[in-house]
């Protein structure tokens, strides 16, 4: 009893919670519930009726605003979002050595590279600073290594070194060679600057798609030849003519080839020694590198060593090498382009701008699909645009990021970009003091230091070997991007790879895989019957599938291959039975005519009866003659009735033509991603050329998108509804199976379904 009552008394604290709950609901709702009444001034003070007053408006727009801004400012500035929870304990040490490392890389690739850019090394100082410093602020990318590129060096070089060729062009800007030749490169810097924030900012980073994989590691591939062939007269010490354009890397080596004999052997010894130095190194650091906490750096050690050879044995006035010569020390002053070489330069500098964010993007997103974070393009194209435009005012020439520097960068514990900000700090640091010292550095040692940090590109020709079994359209468009670029140089090159790559493109979505599918015994699956055997075409009905989404540039063909794989010449039948029908309108209309003399006939008879006896008195052989007429005319009258009784409908087997083995074709639109007008129309065609061969067409596995499109361009009508709209390729079956028109009978197996 107790235990009742205990009972009773929680179900009712349990509804009145539940009541006071719902309650509490209904008024979070806003729903009529009795509530005490407020006057119109307490209304207004609550801010639920009657006009805000404008101070909250303004606060409400302040807040708005500034959270707005404050989103622009961490999206286009994100140092500003990730330094300020920089975990300093975690991270701090692993960026100070990475940053180290990469400075002591980067200080003999600035050198070379500078020179790779037919530029004093100087430059290449410079434009190991500042770029990498602004990439601090903008980029968006933790692991990669921004600064001087082999590949961006050499297309500066092919730009610099084929315009001061011309001693007229020299002129013109009343300069030196060398002095026209760092005007060239940061007008281009500037340019290219330009050209990469402009497309970050139209949101232009997703045209990376269009650079697959094998187009970019050949490209790389080609562009390695092209810095080696490159580097080739300071090996050997000798002056070699400038080539630009076309087939400038095939002159190159003839001519390297027929100066062979003026090598000057004490350059090609220092080159070779430091060569096997660099290599001997890097294969140490290779076996130690799990008990090394830095990896020696064989570069640094190399130029400090070449230099205080080259300065104690005067390897310059004995031995006749060319040595680096003059470096001043400082930052320089900013400087304006120039402006008058904007048209000159504008078609070089757009290829430079998409081949340098290529290669950033590409290694970017290696990185952070390994080390799970998230890479924004557009943003990667600004913050590459700034480091290039604001380089440009002090003198740098264009950069990318290193392969070789971002690989030391994230192996030696590199986390953020603070490794990049300390590499940029120690190059500062050599570009106001310690400069002059590598006034001695042989140029052949600097060859050497680019010639050995091309063997990691230079690997990528086992691309050939493994895409020969993997993807033979990749291995085609890898061959096709490193010729084009050997023979037509990096810029024409990349544009005759990026249109033959999207040429493929379309030719294999012009060049699809159509089939017929069956239906796999006792299941709703269906699969090709040419690759299936246990596949079984359902008998009446065909279903035809594309692997390719149906567009004007393969409409055609799709239509074509549908009526080859049914086995029926569609167009010949509608051809035959249109002659046909014509043929029976012409019978028809002299029938027409049959019965309207016919009525002539009648009238006439009517009065040769009449007077049959008279003229059976008066001549015998008149009359006869006038009974063969009637007996003509009446087996004329007799035929035509008989022609008017014949069948009016047009069937196929009617007209004596040879009927389809089946009377259901259903549509495998599941491919389908997108439909435009010349699709559209091409699949009306369909339903009207099948069912004048009385095939009755269906649609299946369409998507809702597609099915939006297909609504917005009017396909659906009264005679194509949305009855021949199926979710699947089995209800379309089924549905075919059980409602097919009256016509000659085939043999259905039902029991498949």
């Amino acid at each position: 009893m107790g235990l009742s009552d205990g009972s009773d008394h929680g179900t009712q604290q349990t509804q009145a919670l539940l009541s006071a709950t719902q309650e509490m609901e209904l008024q979070r709702r806003d729903y009529h519930v009795e509530r005490p009444l407020l006057n119109q001034e307490q209304l207004e003070e609550l801010g639920h009726w009657g006009p805000v007053p404008k101070t909250y408006q303004w606060r409400a727009w302040f807040r708005c605003s500034r959270a707005r801004a404050h989103a622009l400012l961490l999206h286009y500035i994100p140092v500003l979002g990730w330094l300020p929870r920089y975990p300093v304990r975690d991270w701090l040490l692993g960026d100070l050595l990475s940053g180290l490392s990469v400075a002591i890389m980067q200080l003999p690739q600035g050198l070379a590279y500078a020179l790779l850019a037919g530029l004093p090394p100087m430059f290449g100082l410079y434009s190991s600073f500042y770029p990498v410093f602004v990439y601090f602020i903008f980029g968006t990318s933790r692991h990669i290594s921004v600064g001087t590129f082999a590949v961006m060096s050499v297309m500066v070089g092919g730009v610099t070194e084929s315009l001061t060729a011309d001693e007229a062009f020299v002129q013109g800007l009343n300069a030196t060679v060398d002095d026209a030749r760092v005007q060239v490169a940061y007008t281009l810097s500037f340019l290219v600057g330009l050209f990469q924030v402009g497309l970050g900012l139209v949101h232009f980073g997703f045209v990376v798609t269009y650079l697959s994989e094998p187009l970019v590691r050949s490209y790389t591939t080609a562009a390695s030849v092209q810095v080696l062939v490159s580097q080739l007269k300071y090996v050997f010490g000798i002056k070699l003519n400038s080539h630009s354009g076309p087939l400038s890397v095939i002159y190159t080596v003839l001519e390297v080839c027929a100066k062979l004999p003026e090598t000057v052997p004490g350059t090609l010894v220092t080159a070779l020694v430091a060569g096997v130095v660099l290599v001997l190194v890097k294969l140490l650091n290779e076996k130690l590198k799990r008990y090394l906490p830095l990896p020696i750096p064989g570069e640094l050690l190399t130029l400090i060593g070449a230099t205080g050879i080259s300065f104690g044995a005067k390897l310059r006035e004995r031995f006749q090498v060319d040595v680096v010569g003059n470096i001043t020390t400082g930052l320089i002053p900013p400087v304006p382009p120039k402006t008058e070489l904007f048209a000159t330069l504008v078609g070089n500098a757009f290829a430079i701008a998409v081949v340098g964010f290529a290669i950033a993007i590409s290694l970017g997103n290696i990185f952070a699909l390994r080390h799970g974070y998230r890479v924004d393009s557009n943003q990667e194209l600004v913050a590459l645009g700034l480091s290039n435009f604001i380089g440009s005012f002090f003198q740098c020439f264009p950069v990318s990021c290193s392969m070789s520097r971002s690989l030391v960068q994230e192996g030696t514990g590199g986390n953020t970009q603070v490794a990049g900000a300390v590499s940029s700090l120690f190059i500062l640091l050599i570009i106001v003091k310690l400069g002059e010292l590598f006034r001695d550095l042989p140029k052949a040692v600097l060859a050497a230091v680019i010639i050995v940090n091309l063997k990691g590109m230079m690997k990528q020709f086992s691309d050939i070997c493994s895409l020969w079994k993997a993807n033979r359209v990749d291995l085609l468009i890898w061959l096709v991007t490193f010729v084009a670029t050997i023979l037509l140089n990096l810029d024409i090159g990349l544009a005759v790879s990026i249109v033959f790559s999207l040429l493929l493109v379309v030719i294999r979505m012009q060049l699809p895989h159509y089939s017929i599918l069956g239906q796999v015994p006792d299941t709703d699956i269906y699969r090709d019957v040419a690759e299936y055997s246990g596949a079984k075409e359902v008998p009446g009905v065909k279903v035809f599938r594309s692997s390719a989404t149906i567009y004007f540039a393969n409409a055609e063909l799709y239509c074509d291959s549908l009526k080859q794989k049914c086995g029926v010449d569609v167009d010949h039948l509608i051809s035959q039975k249109k002659k046909r029908i014509k043929k029976q309108e012409m019978k028809m209309k002299r029938m027409k005519k049959a019965k309207k003399s016919q009525k002539q006939i009648t009238s006439v008879s009517v009065n040769i009866n009449t007077g049959f006896e008279d003229i059976k008195s008066n001549d015998v052989e008149g009359s006869e003659a006038k009974v063969h007429q009637r007996e003509a005319l009446e087996d004329a009258v007799t035929s035509s009735q008989e022609d008017v009784k014949a069948p009016t409908v047009n069937t196929l087997k009617s007209l004596g033509l040879p009927q389809p083995d089946f009377h259901s074709l259903i549509l495998d639109l599941s491919t389908l991603s997108f439909v435009d007008t010349v699709c559209i129309k091409t699949l009306k065609n369909i339903f009207h050329d099948f069912r004048e061969i009385e095939v009755e067409v269906y649609i299946a596995a369409c998507y809702s998108p597609v099915v939006a499109q297909l609504e917005a361009g009017h396909f659906f009508d009264d005679s194509i509804t949305k009855q021949h709209l199926f979710a699947s390729v089995h209800d379309a079956v089924t549905f075919a199976l059980h409602h097919r028109k009256p016509g000659p009978k085939s043999p259905v197996l039902a029991t498949q379904l």
